[in-house]
């Protein structure tokens, strides 16, 4: 087992594990734990009472965090020539088309977002292998299939991201970094939550937001008080 590092240990005699903190609560309590070199990211778990097995349980959305992730997020426009120019004034990273769907079907998958066009999807089905374990799929329930490619990558840009229920019930997202002020974290936080309740599925019986939790890279969890989002 590895052995507890002494800042380590500082940070988990911090946390209470018996007690559910309020968003700022554990906002400022992230920042006073984390304790990378790096600035770490801050992420939320929300575990949700669905079953996602089911199509009429799914949960997936996109959020635009009013204080942006923090992190430079690398985008590739896959578009027609007609569509190149919009795409690189929006600020995409990789702009192009054929010359970089060779490259990911030779293994390249160096960005965090690929948006695209309807007209281009058909391009992009064999390369589901790839794209998809990396959740890379372009998908227009998420904005990034659209003749709006100035938008849809000015928004990624701006702080947008897409979130979907993993397997075991969980939403895993970013929001943030440990530098944000207690504040900025709160606030992307809840906009991500009031997201998520908004997308609860009619199906979905009982409680639905089962619990939350905050945390940084490397840092302990930090349990929320889910009873404000749990219906």
């Amino acid at each position: 087992m590895a052995k507890l590092t002494k800042k380590r240990k500082e940070a988990l005699a911090k946390v209470d594990g018996s007690k559910a903190y309020s968003l700022q609560e554990a906002a400022d309590l992230l920042k006073e734990i984390t304790y990378t070199k790096f600035d770490a990211s801050v992420d939320l778990a929300i575990r949700l009472g669905v079953d996602p097995r089911k199509a009429n349980q799914m949960v997936r959305g996109v959020v635009s965090l009013p204080h942006g992730t923090g992190k430079d997020m690398k985008v590739l426009a896959l578009v027609t020539p007609d569509k190149e120019d919009e795409a690189k004034e929006a600020g995409a990273d990789y702009v192009g088309l054929d010359e970089y769907l060779q490259k990911i079907k030779d293994g390249w998958t160096d960005v965090d977002v690929i948006v695209t066009m309807p007209s281009v999807m058909g391009k992009l089905g064999p390369l589901g292998r790839v794209l998809g374990p990396r959740g890379l799929m372009p998908n227009p329930k998420t904005g990034t299939v659209t003749m709006d490619i100035g938008k849809a990558v000015s928004e990624v840009k701006a702080g947008k991201i897409d979130f979907k229920v993993d397997k075991t019930g969980i939403v895993h997202a970013p929001i943030g970094k440990a530098s944000f002020s207690a504040d900025k974290i709160v606030g992307n936080a809840k906009e991500l939550l009031s997201t998520i309740m908004k997308l609860k599925p009619t199906a979905a019986k009982g409680v639905y937001v089962k619990s939350i939790y905050m945390s940084s890279t490397m840092s302990p969890s930090i349990s929320i008080d889910a009873k404000t989002y749990s219906s």
